[in-house]
């Protein structure tokens, strides 16, 4: 158990995190996935190759010690771990490699004359502290979704019944399963884990549900990403008949009951799951604005679907803007999303509730145009499709 010693430890070491712990980060996961090719799967090379993972790592450590005498500082980073956690079918066993490794790292890194052997065990405490919440979590959360109609764990044999170009850019595949049973009732907003086995190697990777429950099927909607091994393999060699593996929905990104004014905002691929959001929230009465940014016409996603909910539902304004237009798009702004074109778009008053996705510096930029524009920051709720970290 973690004493009052230790915790003060853990916290001398924040300003080391704070100018190195990305540094640190880098050196552990070149520790843990070239000797544990086991964990391998649970990461996502290109977010290792373009630093996203590392840098977001690093943050979630300085936050822990940051905060490891005050835990509920931390706010819904815990929740979104677990719910990520959960969407790739972490295991316990995971947990000691991970922790193995972060100790070494910081041994190696730091020095011995830092990372004293006082230091290692402070940190190795801290570090099963925080595991054993995360597994206790985790299995609440496995079991409950095993328990829920229609719920599984671990893997489901899923049939692509339907391919459907959304743009240029992004396909959907609709999904039954292979057994013929239901489908759990997931929430506008969450994901699902796809496991693939490519040229003899595993992937997982997880992807927006992008329309509302219903029961029998589920609706995946990906961008290509160039270069994006799993991507690239589902646009060109998935097809209608073929059998993918799919772990049970996940993710506390998720539209809350309420009567305010509904504001979702996207960027790009952003909106598969705003708009499963939208259409759940035109099943109330609640007046919706939904914006959308894309890079131009033929890149953006679902316009015909909204532009259809919008000529049925009186409650919901919709507005585009894209970055590049022709005369003939129809699109209510060309360029950036400016804080002027952005509270134009919003409702009259700045009680609401604002859900937005999409690029990281779209998403920091909203965030900072919402809180110059009076939106109280308790109402402003983001994801991330990459590992969470900062938005600054």
């Amino acid at each position: 158990m973690l004493n009052d010693a230790q915790r003060a430890i853990v916290k001398s070491t924040v300003p080391l995190l704070e100018t190195g712990g990305e540094t640190l980060t880098q050196h552990f996961y070149r520790i843990m996935l070239g000797e544990f090719p086991e964990v391998r799967p649970l990461f996502n090379q290109a977010h290792q190759a373009s630093g996203d993972q590392p840098r977001a790592l690093a943050n979630s450590v300085l936050m822990y010690a940051k905060h490891i005498d005050r835990l509920e500082a931390l706010g819904n980073l815990p929740a979104q771990i677990v719910h990520k956690h959960v969407s790739l079918q972490v295991k316990p066993e995971h947990y000691p490699i991970v922790g193995a490794c972060l100790l070494r790292a910081i041994r190696e890194v730091l020095g011995a004359e830092i990372a004293t052997d006082a230091v290692i065990d402070a940190w190795g405490a801290a570090y099963q502290q925080l595991a054993d919440l995360l597994i206790g979590a985790e299995e609440q959360t496995y079991a409950a979704i095993e328990a829920a109609p229609g719920g599984w764990r671990g893997e489901r044999a899923f049939r692509v019944t339907r391919k459907q170009a959304e743009s240029s850019v992004i396909t959907s595949f609709y999904l039954s399963p292979v057994d013929g049973g239901p489908v759990i009732a997931h929430q506008p907003g969450q994901y699902i884990g796809l496991r693939l086995v490519l040229d003899g190697q595993e992937q997982r990777r997880n992807y927006s549900l992008s329309s509302v429950a219903n029961g029998s099927e589920l609706r995946i909607s990906v961008k290509r990403e160039p270069g994006g091994r799993v991507s690239e393999h589902l646009h060109d060699q998935v097809a209608v008949g073929d059998v993918l593996q799919l772990f049970p929905p996940a993710g506390n990104f998720v539209l809350r009951d309420g009567d305010k004014p509904l504001v979702l905002i996207s960027g790009g691929v952003g909106i598969t799951p705003t708009l499963a959001m939208l259409q759940a929230a035109l099943e109330t009465e609640r007046a919706v604005h939904f914006i959308h940014c894309a890079r131009d016409r033929a890149s953006h996603a679902f316009r015909d679907t909204v532009d259809g909910l919008a000529a049925r539902h009186p409650q919901l304004q919709r507005f585009y803007c894209y970055d590049q237009a022709d005369a003939a798009d129809q699109v209510d702004a060309v360029g950036l999303l400016d804080q002027q074109r952005l509270a134009d778009w919003l409702p009259a008053s700045r009680d609401l509730d604002a859900y937005f996705l999409g690029p990281k510096p779209f998403m920091a930029q909203v965030k900072r145009q919402l809180k110059a524009l009076g939106v109280p920051e308790a109402q402003t709720h983001f994801e991330f499709f990459g590992p969470a970290a900062a938005l600054n």
